[in-house]
């Protein structure tokens, strides 16, 4: 019997030793006020709030297209938890994030940066819409037309005065019937 590799091991052994590692490196401000560890056996309802705001960010590198917080794999419930001891050693959630993208690429970022060239993807979709709105507006503008002009705005007074003569024959006439 021949034992196979787990395909899974080459990408948590660097985040295992980035959590051991790293925290050592923070500068004091990211190392200051770290929290107590969540009691052993208290399950996910325990995620510190770095934690969840980390993890609500992140897609699943072991479930294809799904979020890391609800992939329902060994291996992402594994990461979970050593992104909770991150927070719980007192990283911020945007730290945690980088570190996870460093070790599994930068396509399992959910949300794109606001810095940068992600900036785009946040500025382009409203100004394609508001672009959008406006060429629907002018289109519409054009099949109806300009605005019909006010009956009696641009006659003369002998016009003027023929039209209030052919006016009250018409009522005599209705009148009549």
């Amino acid at each position: 019997m021949r034992v196979r590799p787990n395909p899974l091991l080459p990408s948590v052994v660097p985040l295992a030793l980035a959590v051991l590692l790293l925290p050592a490196g923070l500068p004091v401000a990211a190392r200051a006020a770290p929290q107590d560890p969540p009691p052993p056996g208290a399950g996910p309802q325990m995620l510190h709030a770095e934690a969840d705001d980390a993890i609500s960010k992140i897609l699943s590198p072991f479930c294809p297209g799904q979020m890391l917080e609800t992939c329902p794999s060994g291996t992402a419930a594994a990461l979970r938890d050593s992104i909770n001891a991150m927070a719980h050693g007192g990283m911020a959630a945007d730290s945690i994030i980088e570190l996870v993208l460093a070790a599994h690429g930068e396509e399992y970022r959910a949300f794109p940066k606001r810095t940068g060239t992600g900036l785009l993807a946040w500025a382009i979709p409203p100004a394609v819409l508001v672009a959008g709105l406006a060429v629907v507006v002018l289109a519409l503008r054009r099949l109806v037309g300009p605005a019909p002009a006010r009956a009696g705005a641009d006659l003369t007074d002998e016009q003027r005065e023929r039209l209030d003569a052919a006016l009250a024959e018409l009522e005599e006439m209705e009148e009549l019937e």
